[in-house]
């Protein structure tokens, strides 16, 4: 056992041998990594996007009797959670919004600009987090398994496309149920922003439907519903991406669950934000209050 001081020279000399092998490029690859990796994930989900579209457009007909037992399937998982999660969410924004309200004597309002944050904002953010934090991991656990177990490669060896044959029906059945979560959403929301006005806000509820539906347009509900659609089609073609991509085992399957659960987060805030903006550039008066 050699003394702290040889030790502390044999590290150094371990740092300069390291240091002499690193090529002057490596500091390059390791700074350039991380954003191409991100550029390769992002052309893997807009090409197989690509080929869930070109399988529909080609192949319109054979897959709807499994589309629409995922589609039970999807319900039955998040329909509850979507509900309760809404109405929750609801009763602490009234809380908050009516004490606010409250002291600017604008209580009787409240309808109006909840109906705005309703629509707009909340919950078809709770509806997106729902459907992928729990529809999207199952549908990546579900195809990074069969990754694992090569079933995706047997499917290839009898001739079947694993795309239209098992991608195309989970990720149309979620782009099909996400608006109407999203419906279910929107009145669950109402019905919370209508207790919390009565219970907490001491506002009449004449004042509340009053107020909220001189804000209630069509155009609203059909941006909002038809955000919903694209949200799920993103949510599913992430998540199936990711499932497609697993590799290393179970552990392999595990790490792509959680990076398809935070790429779908972030790919739901961007596509969020992006309809939100074109909306009330082509539709200005969204942006007004009656």
């Amino acid at each position: 056992m050699g003394s702290p001081r040889d030790t502390a020279y044999a590290d150094a000399a371990t740092q300069r041998a390291r240091a002499a092998t690193v090529r002057p490029g490596d500091d390059w690859s390791r700074v350039l990594d991380p954003p191409v990796r991100v550029l390769t994930e992002l052309g893997g989900v807009v090409r197989l996007g690509g080929q869930v579209l070109w399988s529909l457009v080609r192949h319109p007909r054979g897959h709807w009797a499994e589309t629409r037992d995922e589609m039970y399937r999807v319900l039955t998982r998040s329909a509850v959670p979507m509900v309760l999660a809404v109405f929750t969410f609801a009763l602490m924004i009234g809380i908050l919004g009516l004490n606010f309200l409250n002291l600017l004597g604008a209580a009787y309002r409240y309808g109006q600009y909840f109906f705005i944050v309703n629509t707009r904002d909340f919950t078809p953010w709770i509806n997106s987090m729902v459907v992928a934090g729990i529809v999207g991991t199952a549908l990546t656990a579900d195809l990074g398994a069969r990754v694992i177990r090569e079933e995706i490669d047997a499917l290839e060896v009898l001739g079947l496309d694993p795309v239209r044959e098992l991608v195309v029906p989970r990720v149309l059945s979620i782009s099909l149920l996400t608006p109407l979560l999203m419906v279910v959403s929107l009145v669950m929301g109402i019905v919370g922003g209508l207790y919390s006005t009565v219970t907490y806000g001491d506002v009449p509820a004449a004042d509340y439907w009053d107020t909220l539906f001189k804000n209630l347009t069509s155009v609203e509900l059909v941006v909002a519903v038809g955000k919903s659609a694209v949200v799920g089609f993103v949510t599913g073609i992430v998540c199936a991406h990711k499932g497609l991509t697993a590799r290393g085992g179970s552990i392999g399957v595990g790490r792509a669950v959680n990076e398809a659960v935070v790429m779908a987060f972030v790919l739901v805030f961007l596509v969020d934000f992006a309809v939100n903006v074109s909306a009330l550039g082509l539709f200005p008066e969204m942006g007004s209050v009656r």
